[in-house]
C-alpha cells in the first residue's frame, strides 16, 4: 500500500473552534456614539417643559414660533402652533412651556392675551403696541391636573398673587355695576368687583368682590355694603340730598361699605362670606328696623305734595314713612276723604323702664292701651310742609292738649288715628268766616257816610285854620298884655299877703293860742295861699295855651 493510499484511508484530524471573548476595539466606537445619543435624547427630553393647548375666540396678535407666554414679564413658554377648530368657531393654540411649571397646570390656571385695552376703569397693555401681544399666565397650584385650557377674552380683575380676601354680595339687581367696578371704604378705593352671575333660582344677582389687604380686615360680621353707583339724588320733605362716592362711580358704578360701631357683633369673617348689597346708603339704615305697625289717618284737606315714602315724624324725629295714599268717596254722605296708610317702626323707640316683649301675645293689648293713653292726652296726626322750595309734605305726630277729645277707631285691617287740620286750613277757615261777616256789612252806605264825614271834616279844618290865623293876629297880643298885667297884680297881691301873714303872726302872739280869732285867721291865710297857687297855675297854663281863652281847656 502506497503512502498515498494510506493517507487517503486515514481519517482527517478534527478542527476545534475556540470562542474569542475579548471585545474588539472596532465595536467600542458605535457603543460610545449610541450612549452619547441616548444621553442627548434624555437631556433634551428632560429639559423640555410640558405642551399644552389653549382655546381662544380669535388669534389676533398671536404668531406661531414668536408669541411668548409670560408671568410677571418672565418667559413661561412659547407658542408652537396655531390652528382652527373643526367647526371654525375658535382657534387652538399649542404652546411649549418651560421646565418646572408642571404642578401649575391645573383647571384653575388662567390664560389670556395681553393687548392694548381702554376701558371705563383703566388703560392697560400699552407696551404691546411696540413689543407685540403675548399670553399672560395666572398660575394656580390647587386643582386637578390638565393640559387643555380655555383662554379668557378679557384679563381678570384680580390675580392670585395679589393679597386680599374675596367676598360674595347678593343684590336684587346688578344696576350699573360691572367687572372692575371699584369698592370704596370712606371714599378710598380698597377693592373691585371681579365677577357676577344670577343665583341658582334666578331671583337675585351674586357678585364676587375682592378687597385688597390690609383693608380686608375692616370687613366684620356687622358690615353693610351698598350700591354707590351713579348719582343718588333724593327729593323729599327733608330737602334735596345728593350722594355719590366719586366721579369714577358716576361712570362705571361702585360698591361702598362701612362697619357701624354701635353694634355688639364685630367679629372677623371668613373669606367668601355672603353679605347683602343694599340699593343705597339710606336703605341700610331703613332695613335694620324689622318691627313695624301700620295706622290709618284720614285727611279732609288737600294732600298735594304728600308722596309715598314721605317721612312720618314725632316732633322732628323720624319714626316711619307713608306707605299708601288713596281717595275714597262716601256715596251715602256724598263726601270725599283721603285715607293715608303710615308705617311706624317700633324699633326706633327707646323704652324707659321695662321694655315690652314683642313676641309675647299680650303685646297687642299693651300697644292698644299705650296708644289709647297717648291719644287721650292729645296725640294727633297733622300734615306739615317739609320743604318750602318743593312743597313736599310729611305726616307729623304731636300732642295738642287743646284739641277736642277723640279716640282711636280700632278696626281691621288698620286702626285709625285722629287728625287735626293743618295750619293753612285753620287760617283759611278764619279768613272765610271774616269775609262772610264782611260781606254782611253795608259797605256802600258806610262808604257814602264816610265820604260825607270827610267833606265835613275838611270844611272844619279850613274854618279852624282861619280861626287860628285870627287868634294869632288879633287876640294873642291882647291876651299877652292881659297876662302880664295879671302877673303884676298877682305879684302885688302875693307881697300883700306875705305882709299880712307876718302881721297876723305878730298879732297872734298877743292872742291866746286857742282863741276863735286865731283859728279863723289861720283858715283865712290857708285859703289865700291856695288861691295864690291857683292863680300861678292859671297864668302858667295860659302862657303855654293862650287859645284856651277862646276854645276852653283841652281834655
Amino acid at each position: 500500500m502506497t503512502t498515498f493510499d494510506r493517507a487517503a484511508t486515514e481519517p482527517l484530524p478534527e478542527v476545534v473552534l475556540e470562542e474569542n471573548r475579548r471585545l474588539s476595539l472596532v465595536w467600542l466606537i458605535p457603543l460610545v456614539a449610541l450612549a452619547i445619543g441616548a444621553w442627548l435624547v434624555y437631556k433634551t427630553y428632560s429639559e423640555q417643559g410640558p405642551t399644552i393647548t389653549i382655546t381662544f375666540r380669535t388669534a389676533e396678535g398671536l404668531e406661531a414660533g414668536k408669541t411668548k407666554l409670560k408671568y410677571k414679564d418672565v418667559e413661561f413658554g412659547q407658542v408652537n402652533d396655531i390652528k382652527l377648530k373643526e367647526d371654525l368657531s375658535q382657534v387652538i393654540v399649542t404652546a411649549k412651556l418651560i421646565k418646572g411649571v408642571e404642578h401649575y397646570l391645573t383647571d384653575k390656571t388662567r390664560f389670556w392675551v395681553e393687548r392694548a385695552r381702554i376701558s371705563a376703569g383703566r388703560v392697560s397693555g400699552l407696551g404691546t403696541l411696540f413689543a407685540g401681544a403675548y399670553i399672560t399666565v395666572d398660575p394656580i397650584a390647587e386643582g386637578q391636573r390638565t393640559h387643555t385650557f380655555t383662554g379668557l377674552e378679557t384679563p381678570p380683575a384680580v390675580t392670585t398673587d395679589q393679597p386680599g380676601s374675596r367676598f360674595t354680595l347678593r343684590a336684587a339687581e346688578l344696576g350699573s355695576l360691572d367687572i372692575g367696578s371699584p369698592v370704596y371704604f370712606r371714599a378710598i378705593k380698597v377693592g373691585q368687583v371681579t365677577s357676577y352671575r344670577l343665583s341658582e333660582n334666578g331671583q337675585a344677582v351674586e357678585l364676587k368682590i375682592f378687597i385688597n389687604a390690609p383693608y380686608d380686615q375692616l370687613v366684620r360680621t356687622n358690615t353693610h355694603f351698598w350700591n354707590a353707583s351713579g348719582l343718588d339724588v333724593t327729593l323729599d320733605a327733608n330737602g334735596v340730598r345728593v350722594d355719590t362716592a366719586s366721579v369714577v362711580s358716576l361712570i362705571i358704578g361702585g360698591v361702598a361699605f362701612e362697619t357701624p360701631v354701635n353694634l355688639e357683633s364685630e367679629r372677623l369673617v371668613e373669606e367668601n362670606a355672603v353679605f347683602q348689597l343694599y340699593p343705597n346708603r339710606q336703605s341700610v339704615q331703613e332695613g335694620s328696623y324689622v318691627r313695624k305697625s301700620y295706622w290709618l289717618v284720614n285727611f279732609t284737606g288737600s294732600v298735594r305734595g304728600l308722596t309715598v315714602g314721605a317721612p312720618v315724624e314725632y316732633r322732628g324725629i323720624r319714626i316711619g314713612q307713608v306707605i299708601d295714599i288713596k281717595l275714597e268717596l262716601d256715596l251715602d254722605e256724598i263726601t270725599a276723604r283721603i285715607p293715608v296708610l303710615i308705617e311706624i317702626e317700633s324699633d326706633r323707640f327707646q323704652w324707659i323702664g321695662k321694655p315690652p316683649n314683642y313676641d309675647d301675645q299680650e303685646f297687642k293689648q299693651f300697644q292698644k292701651n299705650l296708644w289709647n293713653q297717648l291719644v287721650g292726652k292729645g296725640l294727633r296726626a297733622q300734615l306739615k310742609t317739609g320743604n318750602l322750595l318743593t312743597g313736599a309734605l310729611f305726616v307729623d305726630l304731636d300732642v295738642y292738649p287743646s284739641s277736642p277729645p277723640r279716640t282711636i277707631v280700632w278696626k281691621d285691617p288698620y286702626p285709625e288715628l285722629p287728625t287735626v287740620p293743618t295750619s293753612l286750613e285753620e287760617i283759611r277757615d278764619v279768613l272765610t268766616k271774616f269775609l262772610e261777616r264782611l260781606q254782611r256789612l253795608p259797605l256802600e252806605q258806610m262808604g257814602a257816610d264816610l265820604q260825607q264825614s270827610l267833606v265835613a271834616l275838611r270844611q272844619t279844618a279850613v274854618e279852624a285854620s282861619k280861626l287860628t290865623r285870627q287868634l294869632n293876629t288879633n287876640v294873642l297880643p291882647e291876651v299877652t298884655v292881659t297876662l302880664k298885667q295879671l302877673q303884676e297884680t298877682l305879684a302885688t297881691a302875693d307881697k300883700a299877703l306875705t305882709a299880712a301873714e307876718k302881721t297876723l303872726v305878730t298879732t297872734g302872739k298877743t292872742l291866746a293860742t286857742d282863741s276863735p280869732l286865731q283859728r279863723e285867721t289861720q283858715r283865712t291865710l290857708k285859703e289865700l295861699s291856695a288861691a295864690a297857687r291857683s292863680f300861678r297855675m292859671l297864668t302858667d297854663y295860659l302862657e303855654r295855651h293862650p287859645e284856651a281863652l277862646i276854645q276852653g281847656k283841652a281834655r
